[in-house]
């Protein structure tokens, strides 16, 4: 049984101040995320132009249903390479604008190739890709090669390879990939268009 005196030594121990400025910014700091993730003004902001002629490193992984599949399967398309972890929350926030991307280009010369580096591999990713109801094909990298072949700093990180297999943008975050401007941005450039700034 705890003592009068131990209980009040406890609460005063406790630093309420403290407490409620941690619990307000950390509100503010979700509330600010989750404002950027639903802000179609900031969605491609995060991107950085590609100079120079720079040919997309090829890579090849194994997709859910165990095939083999390397980005050079894909040359004379656009591809979204997408690198990405069911354990990583901005990750999972992004999927369902880019399952609406893939379904608004898909058959039009277009694919994405999103890239698992969990360790658990297929064990993870399947069980998600069925919960959340994504097709756009996951491919499983559970040692993590592509981060050292792409550069990876952090997830989710993207790149967008051009019909010719070369990399044009490397976007760094998570991106609302069903806003009017990054449909813009792919329409021009599925149709050998001049992909709008910015």
């Amino acid at each position: 049984m705890v003592s009068d005196s131990t209980k009040k030594r406890n609460e005063k121990d406790f630093n309420y101040p403290m407490a409620v400025f941690i619990f307000v910014a950390l509100t503010v700091l979700v509330i600010i995320l989750s404002l950027k993730l639903n802000d179609s003004s900031v969605e491609f902001s995060n991107q950085v132009a590609i100079e120079g002629d720079i040919p997309a490193p090829d890579f090849t992984f194994p997709g859910l249903d165990g095939k083999m599949v390397s980005l050079s399967d894909y040359k004379g398309k656009v591809v979204l390479v997408n690198i990405w972890a069911t354990w990583c929350p901005p990750c999972v926030a992004e999927m369902p604008s880019m399952e609406k991307l893939y379904h608004k280009f898909k058959g039009e010369n277009f694919e994405i190739l999103a890239v698992s580096i969990d360790e658990t591999g297929l064990k993870a990713v399947a069980p998600f890709m069925k919960k959340t109801r994504l097709t756009f094909p996951a491919l499983i990298d559970s040692q993590g090669a592509i981060k050292s072949v792409y550069r990876i700093t952090a997830i989710p990180e993207s790149f967008i390879v051009d019909k010719q297999g070369l990399l044009i943008k490397k976007i760094v975050g998570p991106v609302d990939w069903a806003s009017p401007q990054v449909f813009g941005f792919f329409s021009n450039l599925i149709q050998n268009l001049t992909p709008p700034k910015g």
